[in-house]
């Protein structure tokens, strides 16, 4: 369909490629989700089939399958035990009773390139690509070519509504405000895939660690030691992180791309991905902590900060059968003697045991170890994300 063809069409109310926000809109867009059976059981395993059997009995090819199930439009279900997703035989069922079906469910998934997306809006290419850099509308996806450029790919579903929603920007001089941040380099295509990607994760995951994982994979190593303190809790989240739901690119160059592509790279983006983290962080210490070694695999229990080191019980030991040895062998004729023995062990042990029955001082960040450290509140997280802020700056 064209920009021509697509206007009188919305004008109608018969073009229009947003979600109904609906119950059932919700579930068809939760990005890739899982259908509301959850895991399938080893007696529903015959109800489900494998996704390339899924994609042919749809009418779509591999890979705008994968982009149908990644933009929620096709729902899976993860096998117990791992392995790759797979497709109830229902959900192919509800496809197929759409309306519109097969050509419909092709069309929302078909990507275009730069040459065919300014053919798409009447435009001429360098016009599409300004637009695109100054985020008018978003690529969902991208492809390396032979000299292992990035190529970005744009749902043509989206470039009609733009087109739909915007025909002044088709034509004529652009908005200066839009003229001065193309002429400064500014480029938001990158920035633009980032955020969607990030929130279609974020709409099927439910753990809370998991969900600050998907937030964390926008920063670097850096930036993710500054909000993350603890590198147990950094490496909880490494371990959590939710993976893409058909594996990730096979060659090495693309797995490369996507990794730098993933990365925050405008301070004002990394400013606000680090305070997203910093609350989704708060928020999974409040469900529950990071495990630690030793700790238990169903979870683990926060425990008091240790002040003494392990091995002061030991030295405990060994001192405090020395008060009772004393009396015994000669209890009346040596009184001074057992003053003077007395206090020996009482002046060891006053450093160490006698603080223990008052609360012990507040740890400040800088004072905190891995083993127990307690997570400071979420305002004096934010305090120390804006000071360090400044001080970049």
């Amino acid at each position: 369909m064209t920009v021509k063809e697509a206007i009188p069409a919305c004008a109608e109310g018969a073009y229009d490629t947003r979600e109904e926000d609906t119950p059932e809109g919700r579930d068809r867009g939760t990005g890739g989700a899982r259908d509301p059976g959850a895991h399938a059981s080893p007696g529903t395993a015959a109800a489900t089939v494998a996704a390339g059997r899924a994609a042919q009995e749809l009418g779509l090819r591999r890979n705008e399958f994968e982009l149908a199930v990644h933009l929620g439009l096709i729902a899976v279900t993860e096998m117990p035990g791992g392995g790759r997703p797979r497709v109830r035989e229902r959900e192919i069922a509800r496809l197929r009773e759409e309306p519109g079906y097969p050509d419909g469910l092709v069309e929302r998934v078909r990507t275009v390139g730069t040459a065919e997306g300014a053919a798409l809006l009447g435009i001429v290419p360098a016009r599409f690509t300004r637009l695109a850099r100054a985020g008018c509308f978003s690529p969902v996806t991208f492809y390396l070519n032979r000299y292992r450029a990035v190529v970005w790919l744009y749902l043509a579903d989206e470039l009609a509504s733009f087109a739909v929603r915007e025909p002044a920007l088709l034509a004529g001089r652009m908005p200066q405000e839009m003229r001065t941040r193309l002429e400064a380099g500014g480029d938001r295509r990158a920035r633009n895939w980032r955020a969607q990607r990030i929130e279609r994760v974020l709409r099927r995951t439910e753990d809370p660690w998991a969900r600050a994982a998907v937030e964390a994979s926008a920063l670097d190593s850096a930036h993710l030691a500054e909000v993350v303190e603890d590198p147990y809790e950094r490496a909880h989240l490494v371990r959590v992180r939710p993976e893409p739901v058909f594996g990730r690119p096979a060659s090495v160059a693309a797995r490369e791309a996507m990794g730098e592509l993933m990365l925050a790279d405008d301070p004002d983006e990394i400013l606000w991905r680090r305070i997203n983290l910093t609350l989704s962080v708060e928020q999974a210490r409040d469900e529950r902590q990071a495990p630690r070694p030793g700790d238990d695999p169903g979870g683990w229990a926060p425990s008091a900060p240790r002040l003494a080191p392990p091995v002061f019980p030991k030295a405990v030991a060994k001192s405090a059968p020395k008060p009772a040895k004393d009396p015994a062998p000669n209890p009346p004729p040596a009184p001074a003697a057992a003053a003077c023995t007395v206090p020996a062990p009482v002046a060891v042990l006053a450093p160490t045991h006698a603080p223990q029955p008052t609360a012990p001082p507040p740890l400040s960040s800088a004072m905190e170890t891995p083993s127990g450290a307690r997570a400071p509140s979420r305002n004096r997280l934010l305090t120390r994300l804006g000071w360090r802020r400044r001080k970049d700056g």
